[in-house]
C-alpha cells in the first residue's frame, strides 16, 4: 500500500529516506509541478479578480469593496499564492505519537506526511521551515530552499528520540504560539499531529454535555495562525484509537501522563462506549478545526496515506477551479468587472 515504506523500519535513516522519497515522488507524479494552491486553494497575495460573496463561506476581510461599490453586489477578492511560497511545518513528536497497531506508527506517518508536503511545495525556489514538538521541547529549523534541506529535516524527524511515558512536553498550544512568532510573513502552515492535546480521552469517563463542548487550548492559537496564513491541519490516527477489539484484559497507558488503567475488552458495552466516546472526540476535533479556519486532512496508519493526500489535493484544486469558472457574462464567476 505504501510502496514498501512500512517494511523498512530496520534500515538506516538515509536508506529509509531514499525509499520514502521514491515512493512519494512516483505516486505524486503530475502534482509536484502544479500551482501552489495544490495543497490549499484560496488566499495568497496576487490579485486575479473578484467574485460574488458567499455567505458562510467567505471571510469579510477578503471583501473587494471597490467592486462591491461599483456593482452594488458584495464581492470578494480572488488571489493566487505568491510566486515564492514559504511553508512552515509543525510536527508533533510527543509520546502519544509513539503508537501504532497497523503498518505504521503515528510518528512514522507524520514523517511521511511531512515528506509529501515538502515535495509538493519544493519547486520555484520555495522555502520550507520546521518546528519539531518533542518530549524534550521544541526544535526549530529555519526556512530554506533545496532538496538537501528537506532531506535533512526529514532525517532529524526520523531520528528524534522517543520520550518516556509520563514526560511533560510543551503543549500543542505553546508550539503553535511559537510558530506564530517565528513566521511573520504570510505563507502556508501545516500542523501534523494526532491533536489529542486537550481532547477528552475515550478510555476515560464519557464526556458530559458541557465538557463535550469545551474548546481545546490550541484552538485559539490555531485561529491566530489562520488570520495570517493558510493553515492545513493533518490529523494522524490509528484504528485502535477509534475502536477496541475483543482481546480480553488489557492495560492502557497514557503516554503523556504515564497513567495506567486496566480494562476488560470482553465487555461489549465497554467497547461500544469507547467507540462512541472516540466518535465524540473526533467530532469535537473537527468542530475546533473548522472554527479555527484550518483545512483538515485526516490520515490513518491503516490506510493508503499517499492516496488520501492526492485526493485532498485534487479536491482543493477542484474547489479553486470552480471559484474561477467564468460567469454567464463571460467574466469571473460572480460577474466581477
Amino acid at each position: 500500500m505504501n510502496e514498501g515504506y512500512a517494511t523498512v523500519h530496520h534500515l538506516a535513516p538515509h536508506r529509509r529516506l531514499r525509499r520514502l522519497e521514491l515512493a512519494i515522488t512516483r505516486r505524486l507524479d503530475g502534482l509536484l509541478h502544479g500551482q501552489h494552491l495544490g495543497l490549499l486553494p484560496g488566499a495568497g497575495s496576487e490579485l486575479t479578480g473578484s467574485r460574488e460573496y458567499r455567505p458562510g463561506e467567505d471571510e469579510v476581510r477578503r471583501m473587494d469593496w471597490a467592486v462591491t461599490a461599483r456593482t452594488g453586489v458584495p464581492h470578494v477578492r480572488e488571489v493566487d499564492a505568491d510566486r515564492e511560497l514559504t511553508t512552515w511545518v509543525l510536527v508533533d513528536s510527543t509520546p502519544s505519537m509513539d503508537f501504532g497497531t497497523a503498518e505504521l506508527e503515528k510518528r512514522e506517518l507524520a514523517v511521511a506526511a511531512t515528506a509529501a508536503i515538502g515535495y509538493l511545495t519544493a519547486s520555484h525556489g520555495n522555502r520550507l521551515g520546521g518546528h519539531l514538538l518533542g518530549a524534550d521541547g521544541i526544535r526549530r529549523f529555519p526556512a530554506r530552499t533545496g532538496r538537501e534541506h528537506l532531506l535533512g529535516l526529514l532525517h532529524t524527524l526520523l531520528a528524534a528520540p522517543r520520550g518516556p511515558a509520563g514526560s511533560r512536553p510543551p503543549s500543542l498550544a505553546q508550539a503553535l504560539a511559537g510558530l506564530h512568532r517565528a513566521a511573520p510573513r504570510r505563507g502556508l502552515v501545516v500542523v501534523v499531529s494526532d491533536w489529542l492535546d486537550g481532547l477528552p480521552d475515550p478510555a476515560g469517563d464519557p464526556p458530559g454535555r458541557d465538557s463535550a463542548e469545551e474548546r481545546p487550548e490550541w484552538e485559539t492559537e490555531l485561529r491566530r495562525l489562520a488570520v495570517r496564513h493558510q493553515v492545513l491541519a493533518v490529523e494522524v490516527t490509528d484504528p485502535r484509537e477509534l475502536d477496541l477489539p475483543d482481546v480480553g484484559l488489557i492495560t492502557l497507558v497514557d503516554p503523556e501522563s504515564g497513567r495506567r488503567r486496566e480494562i476488560s475488552t470482553g465487555s461489549r458495552r465497554l467497547r461500544e462506549r469507547y467507540a462512541d466516546a472516540a466518535r465524540q472526540q473526533r467530532a469535537l476535533l473537527r468542530r475546533a478545526l473548522r472554527r479555527a479556519g484550518a483545512a483538515h486532512l485526516a490520515l490513518r496508519t491503516d490506510r493508503d496515506w499517499v492516496t488520501d493526500i492526492v485526493r485532498h489535493v485534487y479536491a482543493q484544486r477542484r474547489l479553486a477551479a470552480a471559484a474561477r469558472t467564468p460567469g454567464p457574462a463571460g467574466g469571473p464567476a460572480g460577474g466581477a468587472a
